[in-house]
């Protein structure tokens, strides 16, 4: 993974963790706006702009790919550098997830 991957995704943004997440299968756009909502329950509602300006930005750095067009829709899915990075990004959340519970039992 070259250095400018890292830093673009090394912490991610929720943007581009759900995108990703939501990406281990074919998917669009709004699609994917709609997985978020319902994982979320409709706290995250990812906007068009936001949720465009990603996916062109993902397919650039290849961490996604367009698989086909479907009706005038864009149907992308995760590629292999986008696996890695995304299970970078889950273990680093589990991290600090198991490191933050370690600090509550022990009343820190």
């Amino acid at each position: 993974m070259d250095q400018h991957i890292k830093k673009v995704y090394v912490p991610m943004t929720e943007t581009a963790f759900f995108i990703l997440l939501c990406l281990r299968k074919p998917n669009h756009g709004y699609g994917i706006v709609q997985m978020v909502e319902k994982m979320t329950g409709g706290a995250i509602k990812l906007t068009p702009g936001t949720m465009y300006g990603s996916l062109s930005k993902m397919e650039k750095d290849k961490v996604i790919y367009l698989v086909r067009e479907e009706n005038k829709r864009k149907i992308y899915q995760i590629t292999d550098l986008g696996l890695e990075v995304l299970d970078i990004e889950i273990n680093r959340v589990e991290r600090l997830y198991k490191i933050m519970r370690e600090e509550m039992r022990n009343g820190n």
